[in-house]
């Protein structure tokens, strides 16, 4: 069974929807236990686009990586363009986010995503994510609540930890490509607490001609008192790896046989990551209020080696660049709640928050051969600081109407000293996002939902004070620090037909403009405004105590509004995808699962000219209890060993043997088959 936590006045919606009118004094929970996955969120949601995700359906799912935990959100892709250690490349609502920008990612409250990072805007590193802890994964596309901030306009995920794991648990993991993964985790009880541990080892090849040899150490310790409403948590962790990267490669060179698909152009392209945290949460609750602190200290390390060009810029040492990036991230935020009842039927929630932080941020950008440095075009010390107050009051109007009405108030500092003093200053932005969502219930099964909101993401800080290009040395102007979003959504939920929940959401959001800070080149690229429309469809049937099947579908329309001559796509905007999962469970000593996903053609260039081929994937798990507290698990991916591509590009490029560049499609390709066997003992 699998602990979710609902707040009073999230419980008392779902009583009044449930039940109808009840006496005040009901409507405080302070524990609810809910067993299922995304079946019937009725009254607990301010969307259809939001929900949950539990431990239980989260396991089920077969990830190649730990930032494909992630898909469990309808309509998103994580892929992958390099080494293991790399962080993902995710796709969500008529956007490639690249690494993170847009799409806010939290792991136990703490931000993941990394603000004017040296390799790309939002950097979101999820590799020391460890998914035998994650007890939870919240979701929400949108910017439809104040109490998110940067990076969430296109969606929020937020995963948690468990305070308490049911058994400890110790599993050992092999598989082709010298693939070997090994856990320990476990919370015996401690000084009236628990004491959660858990140490992850890994070690990966990949199919690459040139191995991967990915490894890494990932640990956990946490010591926490009461339960996550009333209760606290101190927590650590760490976690290393160290990486080959097998980049995209050009089209051109494999079908004229130079290179394999899974060959490499620049051998010694590759990386190293840490990543260090140590963190606190805080939470009381009462029939009448509920407070939440949570306070956390970050520090990342990054040493990143990439030539995506080959001999383009320099036929002589080649194009390989380095992307050093030290940082310590600092942050506090709180919130409370009032709790207000009105007559028999009408409960209202009053919530003030506030949200802090800091990134003390030492980057740079190098020309490199074979990871030596050969040439600087830039190194900067940033300070970048944000602050941000919050109102958000949700009213229950009956037993069929509610609504959810924020203000939020965003501040941000950039500070910027480099080795180019034209390039370094101050800069300040300042900007309020109001939000507003309505949720009817014309029928006891069925929900609407209306939901207008802005959001915004901050522009790198270097492009904020810029006078010249770092490379060129010609004149650019300065970007402004935020940048506006603002979105607007009709949904349906229902569980009308039994054991089904279907959620529809239509909306379009529109952006300021497309300002993104390239990294590869050390300036800041500015774009057009933007607008995207787009469909989804989340359908999951719990056919029997054994066997659920879900399906998600989504379509967007992603178009630039600035005019543009060359054409209104945007790049690699993706139009559609959509999964199929069958999950048995239960089934006596058996259970799996298998998955189909297909990520849908996308433009390459502005005109549509060029574009990408499709992909499609299917993979699979089962499982066999041997006994009690033993079990064997079979993982198998890409079982129908398509070779189809995990991401593409268009740009120029030149191979070593080529007189000038040439512009081409660059592809990573998905590995093939593969399959993984695990042993997990429980006691």
């Amino acid at each position: 069974m699998n602990t979710l936590h609902i707040t009073p006045l999230a419980g008392a919606l779902a009583l009044l929807f449930l039940n109808g009118a009840a006496r005040a004094d009901d409507f405080v929970l302070q524990r609810v236990l809910v067993e299922g996955s995304r079946i019937n969120q009725i009254g607990k949601t301010d969307s259809a686009s939001s929900g949950t995700v539990n431990a239980k359906d989260l396991a089920n799912r077969t990830v190649y990586r730990p930032g494909e935990l992630l898909e469990a959100t309808p309509g998103l892709i994580a892929s992958q363009h390099s080494g293991e250690g790399k962080a993902n490349q995710f796709y969500l609502r008529g956007f490639n986010l690249d690494h993170g920008t847009d799409l806010a990612t939290f792991v136990d409250g703490m931000p993941v995503n990394q603000r004017s990072h040296a390799h790309g805007q939002g950097w979101t590193d999820l590799n020391f994510l460890i998914p035998e802890l994650v007890t939870r994964l919240d979701y929400r596309k949108g910017p439809y609540s104040s109490t998110d901030g940067d990076f969430a306009s296109a969606g929020k995920a937020s995963l948690a930890y468990a305070n308490r794991l049911v058994e400890p648990v110790a599993s050992v993991t092999l598989g082709q490509d010298e693939y070997v993964r090994t856990v320990l985790a476990g919370s015996p009880e401690v000084a009236g607490g628990n004491l959660l541990y858990a140490l992850e080892l890994l070690k990966n090849d990949g199919p690459w001609t040139r191995p991967d040899g990915y490894r890494k150490i990932n640990a956990v310790l946490r010591y926490s008192r009461g339960y996550s409403n009333n209760g606290w948590t101190v927590t650590g962790m760490h976690y290393r790896g160290h990486w080959n990267s097998t980049d995209q490669i050009p089209l051109r060179a494999v079908q004229n046989g130079q290179l394999g698909r899974f060959d490499a152009l620049d051998l010694s392209d590759g990386g190293e990551a840490q990543r260090s945290s140590v963190s606190g949460s805080w939470r009381r609750t009462t029939d009448d209020a509920a407070t939440a602190l949570n306070a956390y200290v970050i520090r990342n390390q990054l040493d990143l080696y990439s030539n995506f060009t080959y001999f383009l810029n320099d036929p002589v040492n080649g194009d390989q660049f380095a992307q050093p990036d030290r940082r310590v991230t600092t942050g506090v935020d709180g919130s409370h709640t009032w709790h207000a009842y009105r007559g028999a039927t009408v409960l209202s929630d009053f919530t003030a928050g506030f949200q802090l932080q800091n990134d003390n941020i030492f980057n740079g950008l190098y020309d490199t051969r074979a990871r030596r440095r050969i040439a600087t075009t830039r190194e900067d010390h940033i300070v970048e600081t944000s602050g941000a107050l919050y109102l958000e009051n949700a009213t229950l109007w009956s037993d069929s109407l509610r609504t959810v009405v924020g203000m939020r108030a965003n501040r941000y500092r950039f500070d910027v000293d480099g080795d180019r003093p034209e390039n370094a200053g101050r800069a300040y932005d300042t900007l309020v996002t109001p939000t507003f969502s309505l949720a009817y219930a014309p029928w006891k099964h069925t929900e609407l939902y209306l939901n207008y909101g802005h959001g915004f993401h901050s522009n790198d800080a270097r492009g904020t004070v810029a006078t010249v290009d770092p490379k060129s040395l010609n004149p650019v102007d300065a970007t402004p620090g935020l940048v506006r979003s603002r979105g607007m959504e009709l949904g349906l939920r229902t569980i009308a037909i039994p054991k089904m929940e279907t959620t529809v959401s239509v909306y379009r959001l529109d952006f300021a403009s497309e300002l993104t800070y390239i990294g590869d080149a050390g300036n800041t690229e500015a774009g057009d405004p933007s607008r995207r429309y787009g469909v989804e469809l989340s359908n999951i049937y719990r056919a029997n105590k054994w066997l659920a099947v879900n399906f998600d579908a989504a379509y967007a329309r992603a178009r630039s509004r600035g005019g543009n001559p060359d054409g209104d796509r945007i790049p690699g905007a993706i139009e559609g995808v959509a999964q199929v999962g069958l999950t048995v469970d239960n089934l006596g000593p058996w259970s799996g699962a298998l998955r189909l996903r297909y990520f849908g053609p996308r433009p390459l260039i502005e005109d549509d000219s060029v574009r990408s081929h499709a992909s499609t994937t299917l993979n699979g798990r089962i499982a066999y209890r041997l006994a009690k507290d033993m079990r064997l698990e079979l993982e198998g991916f890409n079982l129908t060993n398509r070779r189809d591509s995990a991401i593409d590009y268009y740009y120029e490029s030149r191979l070593a043997n080529e007189a000038q560049g040439v512009e081409d499609i660059h592809f990573h390709p998905i590995e093939p088959r593969t399959f993984r066997l695990t042993f997990v003992k429980n006691w």
